[in-house]
């Protein structure tokens, strides 16, 4: 199922869209609708009060000497290189394997969502901005941040990055004041999805609406 953002109120459709379980991909909203799965379901964490448990405090912790930077939805070759060593590592049978340039320029750029990237650089020895070792592109809704796309440095994987995208936009979230953040789908069972599921609440959306999830260990 698609939709298209039409240029007056992209920001807006997007934002309803998002909140019945549509995701975005340039200007397209799209939900899975097949007949006979309904695997696909759209999950949000709800932020307020989110109590993180001590491996999560650890991951945050871990990557605490990382800077944070907020910056226009505008592609640069260093996060082009960053996202290729990405793809090719960690999914190089995957269907944006042969993304080009031109690809990533569209996939960043050619929207009218409120939305920007966020840039995570390691300490830099010169004063200069240090290394780009994380990157995610980040929708701005009205009731939350909606985590378009990340990706990072493959050979850190002591860091966790992948989780700690994910807690440090709680973190944002809850210091913006917004409810939820967005994780896109998650099809149970999928070893390249289930790390959705071990964020502790989470909802996920069913035909009545969303419900939160079974309550898991928080260790």
């Amino acid at each position: 199922m698609f939709a298209h953002l039409p240029l007056a109120d992209g920001a807006s459709v997007n934002d309803a869209l998002t909140q019945i379980g549509f995701r975005r991909s340039q200007n397209i909203a799209y939900r899975p609708a097949c007949e006979t799965c309904e695997a696909c379901v759209s999950a949000r964490i709800p932020v307020t009060d989110y109590p993180f448990s001590r491996s999560e405090r650890r991951v945050l912790d871990r990557n605490r000497d990382l800077s944070r930077h907020l910056v226009e939805a505008e592609a640069t070759m260093e996060q082009f290189d960053l996202l290729r060593r990405y793809l090719l590592a960690r999914h190089a049978e995957g269907g944006m394997a042969d993304m080009t340039w031109p690809d990533y320029v569209a996939m960043v750029e050619d929207t009218t969502a409120r939305t920007h990237l966020i840039e995570y650089r390691a300490p830099s020895d010169d004063r200069g901005p240090g290394d780009l070792i994380a990157c995610v592109l980040v929708d701005v809704l009205t009731d939350g941040l909606s985590l378009v796309y990340s990706f990072y440095e493959p050979s850190l994987a002591k860091r966790s990055l992948g989780s700690f995208i994910i807690l440090d936009h709680v973190l944002q979230a809850q210091m913006a004041g917004l409810p939820y953040v967005y994780l896109g789908y998650w099809v149970q069972g999928s070893s390249k999805m289930d790390y959705k599921a071990r964020f502790n609440p989470v909802e996920v959306l069913r035909p009545g609406g969303w419900v939160l999830m079974a309550q898991r260990d928080r260790r």
